[in-house]
């Protein structure tokens, strides 16, 4: 397996941030700034992916009672259709 890949990438406005790191001696190398922010970008998601795993633990955990399901899709409904009524009349949250 290869572990160097050339690649070619096109920033667009994140140029002018990338161009900046390296004038201000940040970083070495567009290739280590991106590297950094790619495993930046990997710790975000890791980071994201537990909190939703707690959340998930949390509701499993939950020991009030299950809401059925038609009984939240029929509040739902009745919550728009108050928010239609009231967008209508020029009421708005």
């Amino acid at each position: 397996m290869r572990v160097n890949k050339s690649i070619t990438l096109t920033l667009g406005k994140q140029q002018q941030v990338l161009d900046s790191l390296l004038a201000s001696g940040e970083y070495d190398s567009a290739s280590e700034a991106v590297r950094a922010a790619l495993r930046a970008l990997e710790r975000e998601k890791d980071a994201l992916d537990e909190i939703m795993r707690i959340k998930v633990q949390e509701a499993l955990n939950d020991p009030r009672p299950s809401i059925p399901a038609a009984k939240v899709f029929s509040e739902l409904r009745a919550l728009h259709a108050e928010q239609v009524k009231a967008a209508k009349r020029g009421i708005r949250d």
